[in-house]
């Protein structure tokens, strides 16, 4: 039974789950567990008192590290005593209607089970706290009539995911079936997915596989880590496909999609990606790329120089295989011309 007593004991960190953020509009809510109340686990005893949340959210919560019993991280089923003091973030009000918003799409590809996106930077996948409008969900209810529904609320048509600022092909599904028969190929990974990163300098080894579980950060909760004693498998192929003097373009194809997963693995190998500054990457300039003395100007690369270039998937509906490529962004593109002119080895 996953079920646990409250000691003076740190629980256990929970293991790969994306870190709760206080944002705008969250509160700081302390609560003294009455005399009546025993053996309650923590989610139920919170859902009575919230009950504008859901408990899938509320354990999201739990699980993020947004609640603590006597000061201490607990896990849902976690029983209380009385006199135990919980302290949680509360977020925002969540999100009760998706509004269309006229936010431009590259579409590389659509029928009627499926759109296949060119993702633009700067662009979150779906409403989160904080963040409820300006999405790509905003913009494909403008676009599109039909969507899935999607496998978690407000998430219509959201099969995978990109970064906010990770740019390239992403699919979106328009019904239920074709979601559902997309998502079991990102499960069983009968999908394939190429990218494409500058990274700082130029690994030893021209093409190599990585495989480091991840988690957590065991501090810094926004960032993951490698981490073999808690972390979920995660395998990344890298391929060296230009070499410049300081910098390197390499094809990447994953195996599994854990949050950060390239971003981690190549900061792991001590070749973060360029302008990844979680993960050890720089901002690149171009007086830098052309060896000249500092001056005032826009970088090059303000962002992760990290391109979902690739993605082939069998049609959920004609069962024919599919690939699609997505142009590199103008950011990316300039880096690379750059490289190219300047750092030629």
């Amino acid at each position: 039974m996953d079920e646990q007593r409250l000691t003076g004991e740190n629980i256990n960190e929970p293991d790969n789950q994306e870190p709760f953020e206080q944002t705008e509009g969250a509160e700081h809510l302390t609560l003294r567990v009455s005399s009546s109340i025993k053996e309650r686990r923590v989610d139920k005893y919170l859902q009575g008192r919230l009950s504008q949340f859901s408990r899938a959210t509320i354990q999201k919560l739990i699980k993020e590290k947004g609640v603590t019993v006597n000061e201490h991280y607990v896990k849902p089923s976690s029983k209380l005593s009385p006199g135990d003091v919980v302290d949680l973030i509360v977020p925002p009000p969540e999100v009760k209607e998706i509004v269309p918003e006229n936010i431009p799409l590259d579409i590389i590809y659509e029928d009627e089970d499926i759109i296949v996106i060119n993702k633009q930077a700067d662009l979150i996948v779906h409403p989160a706290r904080g963040y409820k409008k300006g999405t790509l969900v905003n913009a494909l209810a403008y676009h599109s009539k039909q969507l899935s529904k999607g496998s978690e609320e407000f998430r219509p048509g959201i099969v995978h995911r990109l970064d906010r600022n990770t740019t390239g092909a992403l699919v979106i599904a328009k019904n239920d079936t074709a979601h559902w028969r997309i998502a079991r190929q990102f499960e069983k990974r009968l999908t394939r997915k190429h990218y494409l990163a500058i990274v700082h300098g130029v690994p030893e080894l021209l093409a190599d596989c990585i495989n480091k579980p991840l988690a957590v950060h065991p501090v810094i909760r926004e960032r993951f880590a490698v981490r073999p004693e808690i972390g979920k498998e995660a395998i990344t192929f890298y391929e060296v496909l230009e070499k410049f003097r300081g910098y390197s373009l390499l094809k990447l194809d994953i195996k599994t999609g854990r949050t950060h997963q390239i971003r981690v693995h190549m900061s792991y190998i001590k070749h973060p990606i360029v302008g990844d500054e979680m993960y050890g990457g720089k901002i690149v300039y171009r007086w830098q790329i052309e060896d000249k003395q500092a001056q005032p100007e826009e970088p090059l690369m303000a962002r992760p120089a990290l391109h979902a270039w690739q993605l082939e998937l069998i049609h959920p509906t004609t069962n024919k295989k599919m690939a699609f490529e997505a142009p590199l962004p103008g950011d990316f593109q300039q880096m690379l011309e750059e490289l190219r002119k300047f750092r030629c080895v």
